[in-house]
Order: C-alpha cells, then structure tokens, then sequence
C-alpha cells in the first residue's frame, strides 16, 4: 500500500472521529496547605470544532485524489 494512500485513510478516519467521540477533559483547581489539599476536580467532555473534522476530511480526500494522481 502506498504512504500516500495510509495517510489519507489515517485522516479520513481521524475526521470521521472528530465528529462523533468526544474529548474528556479534566481541570484540578485546588490549593495545598501543608498536609491538606482543598480544591475542586471537574471533569468535561467536549467535541472538537466541525472545522477541525471538516479539514482532516478535506486532507484526506486531498491525499487520495493525489495519491491516485501518482500512480
């Protein structure tokens, strides 16, 4: 298979993700006095921006149109 071919597949997939799993996202605020830890944990998932998915597809496509060009 050729590099170019891998390449596009990897961000055709990695695009299709970017729509459909979000991202967990962990925070810690918290403030340590000698022995004792006060604070607050928040944890939040989040989806990448649709422009961030739209442009791995759009390079995915890319890479195939130009890898099917070079050969």
């Amino acid at each position: 298979m050729n590099a170019i071919r891998l390449v596009a597949i990897v961000l055709l997939v990695c695009g299709l993700l970017a729509f459909v799993v979000p991202l967990p996202h962990r925070e810690d605020h918290s403030v340590k006095l000698g022995g004792a830890k006060i604070g607050v944990e928040t944890d939040d998932t989040q989806k990448l921006p649709p422009a961030v998915g739209v442009v791995l597809l759009a390079g995915g496509v890319l890479a195939l149109v130009l890898g099917a060009r070079k050969t």
